[in-house]
């Protein structure tokens, strides 16, 4: 049913930018909230950003300041612009989807996208 493509990721200098882009597809009546997390080698998963269907967003304290998370309805897809890379943000980005479906609720993760920072 529901699909979500990640695509943005990269390699990049301690400084730098990306913007990861997360496309959903399929049939999704009522969207709860949908975010972004990352998981490095040998660590937990992590929330990153998150943003609910009212537009209400939360980031994670170690990128308050740096990155931004947005969407556009229209084309269902939504984004984490990421300023002033760290090297401890080196990492699989990851897009998740909270969602409900004729009165149940399901939780769905796209493949992930590598990010890198680094010299």
């Amino acid at each position: 049913q529901v699909q979500l493509v990640e695509s943005g990721g990269g390699l990049v200098q301690p400084g730098g930018s990306l913007r990861l882009s997360c496309a959903a597809s399929g049939s999704v009546f009522s969207i709860n909230a949908m975010g972004w997390y990352r998981q490095a080698p040998g660590k937990q998963r992590e929330l990153v950003a998150t943003i609910t269907s009212g537009g209400r967003t939360n980031y994670a304290d170690s990128v308050k300041g740096r990155f931004t998370i947005s969407r556009d309805n229209a084309k269902n897809t939504m984004y984490l612009q990421m300023n002033s890379l760290k090297p401890e943000d080196t990492a699989v980005y990851l897009c998740n989807l909270d969602y409900m479906f004729r009165g149940l609720g399901y939780n769905h993760w796209g493949q992930g996208t590598q990010v890198t920072v680094s010299s």
